[in-house]
């Protein structure tokens, strides 16, 4: 139905939306579109192409961005003063403080000069302005060459990432390309190590920590939530949320009264030869992403501070080789399989430690599902009420570990087995 003459249209007939480039043609389509007159399915459909529109015209502004950068550079020998004329005239234009201006501008230029296959698929409306933007922040302390091999890496799988699933394969990508400067990156950073307060305008305060090792992080917030869940009862008025910050107030101040109770429990994914140091590949820590060699090697080998669940892979083959330490609920040895399987909540887009997930029986145990790791799967407590709590969403474990998920309203979302 997607012809140059437009005549031909109907409402309904949205069949091949999906496949149009954004441009005025899909423009004109959509601006005739009532959205009164579609099905819910079709309504999804009519969503995604707005977005490819609008991630298209931001190319366009950022490129117009750039250009307005090139109109001052031919006026101004100095560089300096000509990026802080070109700043001015796009704060002016567009109604911007002056640090959103020199953000802007220089976000329209990385995509123009150092980017610019980021640009094209930002223009071409296959990933948003979010997504464009992690992967220039991610790989803005790479040098040219690098950053470039890694965007060739992953544009073909940008579209289909979340915007922390997309930071986390890139991170991956930077540490893995030159392991010993990711490692002085990192020791640099802890150098940095502080603690910040910062008063609010309703009268609290905020309290920041930044630049701490996220071994040591992952484990104190895994603390955290099990102590946090170990207050709530029928008679408990406070949420989670408040719960755990209380917890950190308490244990922080000295006030806390709680057993010691178990220690940390975080688990780390790391490659064999990273493990017997034949190469400085990046491990994966739950709830955090990427770390370097050194880290991942430290959490494999030391227990003094918390439980270390670890699991092997072979680097060539990705496969668990080793790992660390029929009824409904699954057994130990079972949740923990499916851990090494899934390592975070298998729902599009979710990062969720599964360590911190329900373990959900694919097909219903009240419906004669065997609670058997190929049945079983993580999902994080929100998700699963998505999918056992009458929200329409069903899912379906693939034999290649993939996992193919159909929404409410028809759609089809494939998440893979291998985490980002």
């Amino acid at each position: 139905m997607f012809e140059s003459d437009i005549s031909t249209w109907a409402p309904g007939t949205l069949d091949g939306l999906d496949d149009i480039e954004p441009g005025w043609t899909l423009g004109v389509y959509l601006s005739r579109i009532n959205l009164d007159d579609l099905s819910g399915h079709d309504r999804v459909v009519v969503l995604r192409a707005h977005q490819r529109m609008a991630s298209h015209y931001s190319a366009h502004a950022y490129g117009a961005m750039a250009a307005v950068s090139d109109s001052i550079d031919d006026l101004d020998d100095d560089p300096l003063l000509a990026a802080e004329s070109a700043a001015a005239e796009i704060r002016a234009a567009l109604q911007l403080t002056r640090r959103a201006a020199d953000s802007e501008l220089s976000f329209a230029l990385d995509l123009r000069t150092r980017l610019p296959r980021v640009w094209q698929l930002l223009a071409g409306g296959a990933i948003d302005p979010r997504r464009a933007r992690t992967i220039v922040y991610a790989t803005s302390h790479l040098p040219i060459s690098t950053a470039h091999d890694i965007v060739d890496r992953i544009i073909d799988e940008a579209p289909r990432l979340t915007t922390g699933q997309l930071s986390a394969r890139i991170r991956r990508l930077a540490i893995d390309a030159d392991p010993e400067q990711a490692t002085d990156r990192y020791r640099a950073a802890i150098d940095n190590r502080r603690v910040v307060s910062e008063p609010t305008t309703d009268g609290t305060t905020n309290l920041f920590g930044f630049d701490l090792p996220p071994s040591r992080v992952a484990t104190i917030t895994d603390r955290i939530n099990h102590l946090a869940r170990s207050l709530r009862s029928a008679t408990e008025t406070r949420t989670m949320d408040q719960l755990r910050a209380d917890v950190l107030l308490d244990l922080l101040d000295g006030s806390s009264n709680q057993p010691p109770g178990r220690r940390g429990s975080i688990d780390i994914h790391v490659d064999l030869t990273t493990l017997t140091r034949l190469d400085n590949q990046a491990g994966d820590l739950a709830g955090y992403g990427p770390v370097i060699a050194d880290i991942a090697r430290q959490v494999a080998e030391q227990e003094t501070r918390a439980e270390w669940r670890y699991t092997i892979t072979d680097p060539d083959t990705g496969r668990v080789v080793h790992n660390g330490i029929t009824r409904r609920r699954p057994t130990r040895d079972q949740r923990r399989e499916v851990e090494a399987r899934d390592p975070r909540c298998i729902f599009p887009g979710c990062r969720m430690p599964a360590t911190d997930c329900d373990i959900d029986h694919c097909q219903p145990y009240g419906e004669g599902g065997p609670t058997v790791t190929p049945n079983l799967a993580p999902l994080c407590r929100h998700d699963h009420g998505v999918v056992r709590h009458g929200a329409g969403w069903v899912y379906e474990l693939l034999s290649n570990g993939d996992n193919r998920w159909t929404s409410k309203l028809g759609h089809v979302y494939t998440t893979s087995g291998t985490p980002p």
